[in-house]
C-alpha cells in the first residue's frame, strides 16, 4: 500500500442471499482528498460505505486502513482508528441537547466529561451550530440535523470521514454552506468520501470520483473525465447530460 493511500478495498464482495450488492470492488482512497462515490440507485454505494465503516463484514475481499487489515473489525474499533460516518437519514438523540449529542462523539477521544464538552462546543462552532448548543436536538431543522451529524462525526477526530448524502435535499443557499463546510473539513486534514446524487454539487466539490453500477466499479477519475465517460452517461447521467 502506497504511503499516500489511506484506505484500500481489495476485491470486496457483499452478497445478501442471492443478491450481490458489491462485486469485486477494489478502490483506493488517498490521504487528504475529497472523493465522490456516485452511481444510480441500487448501485451498491451504501453497501460499500457500510463495509468501510464496519456495519457489516464483506462476504469476500479485504479492507485495509493505513496498511492494517480492518476487514473484520467492529465499527467502534474502526472509529477509534479514525473512521467516522454520517447516515443518509440523520440520526440524533432528540431528547438530549445539541452539545450532548456531539459529546457522544467526543468521548471517543476524551474520557473526561469536561474535556468532551469543551471539544463538542469547539466542533459546533466549526460547523456553524454554536448558537444552538443548548437547544434540544429534536428542535433542529432538517439541514441543522445534517450538520449535527457531521459535528458528532468530526468530534471523534477522524482521519477519514464518510458523508452519506449530507447535501441532498438542501436549498441552493444551504447547499453552498454545505460545500463550504466540506472544504473546511478537508482543510483540517481530514479525508472525505461523499455519496451524493446532486451532480452539480459533486462535480464542483470532489477531486476524484468513483462510479459504481450494479455493484461493480464502472469508472473512476477526475470529474471532467467522469462526465464525458460514455459508460457513465449510459448507466447514470443519461442522454440529456450528453446533450448538455
Amino acid at each position: 500500500m502506497s504511503s499516500d493511500v489511506l484506505l484500500e478495498t481489495r476485491g470486496v464482495t457483499q452478497r445478501f442471499g442471492g443478491l450481490t450488492a458489491n462485486s469485486d470492488v477494489s478502490i483506493s482512497i488517498r490521504r487528504g482528498e475529497i472523493l465522490g462515490l456516485i452511481g444510480p440507485n441500487g448501485a451498491g454505494k451504501s453497501t460499500l460505505f457500510g463495509a468501510i465503516a464496519g456495519a457489516r463484514v464483506p462476504t469476500a475481499g479485504m479492507i485495509l486502513f493505513e496498511g492494517r487489515d480492518i476487514t473484520r473489525l467492529p465499527a467502534a474499533e474502526r472509529c477509534r482508528l479514525g473512521i467516522a460516518r454520517t447516515f443518509q437519514v440523520p440520526r440524533s438523540f432528540d431528547s438530549m441537547s445539541v452539545v450532548e449529542n456531539v459529546m457522544i462523539g467526543a468521548f471517543v477521544r476524551h474520557a473526561n466529561a469536561t474535556m468532551a464538552r469543551a471539544a463538542a462546543y469547539d466542533t459546533l462552532d466549526f460547523v456553524g451550530l454554536g448558537g444552538r448548543a443548548e437547544t434540544s436536538a429534536g428542535q433542529l431543522t432538517p439541514p441543522e440535523k445534517r450538520r449535527l451529524e457531521v459535528a458528532r462525526a468530526i468530534a471523534t477526530e477522524p482521519k477519514l470521514l464518510l458523508l452519506d448524502e449530507v447535501l441532498t435535499g438542501l436549498t441552493p443557499s444551504e447547499a453552498r454552506l454545505g460545500v463550504e463546510l466540506v472544504r473546511k473539513v478537508q482543510g483540517r486534514g481530514i479525508t472525505v468520501v461523499m455519496v451524493e446524487h446532486v451532480m452539480e454539487i459533486v462535480m464542483q466539490l470532489v477531486e476524484r470520483a468513483i462510479v459504481l453500477n450494479l455493484g461493480q466499479l464502472l469508472a473512476e477519475g477526475a470529474p471532467a473525465e467522469i462526465v464525458r465517460n460514455e459508460a457513465v452517461i449510459a448507466a447514470y447521467l443519461g442522454d440529456r447530460h450528453r446533450a448538455a
